[in-house]
């Protein structure tokens, strides 16, 4: 199988890298390829959810300042406009 230790030594994506050795390993050792291509999908699995939990924990920090800039002032005036109004017409009418 030299062609995939030559995609293994070319390609820079570790999960490839990862999963031409495993073949190999498989194919060298006579191990079921079934067998390790499951395995290998599981690993991939899991570790696209663990990628796709960490970037959904980090979410909260890039969403604040969005909030805090178009969000909040926004609601202020709506909250804090009526009583400014009032508060204006009471002093014009001293």
């Amino acid at each position: 199988m030299w062609y995939l230790d030559g995609l293994a030594t070319r390609t820079t994506v570790p999960d490839l890298r990862r999963f031409v050795r495993a073949v190999v390993q498989a194919d060298a050792y006579g191990i079921s390829i079934a067998d390790v291509l499951r395995t290998q999908a599981d690993e991939m699995r899991l570790k696209r959810r663990q990628r796709a939990e960490e970037k959904a924990q980090k979410l909260p920090v890039k969403v604040l300042a969005p909030v805090m800039l178009c969000i909040l002032p926004v609601l202020f005036i709506v909250v804090m406009g009526p009583a400014a109004m009032s508060i204006v017409d009471a002093f014009s009418g001293m």
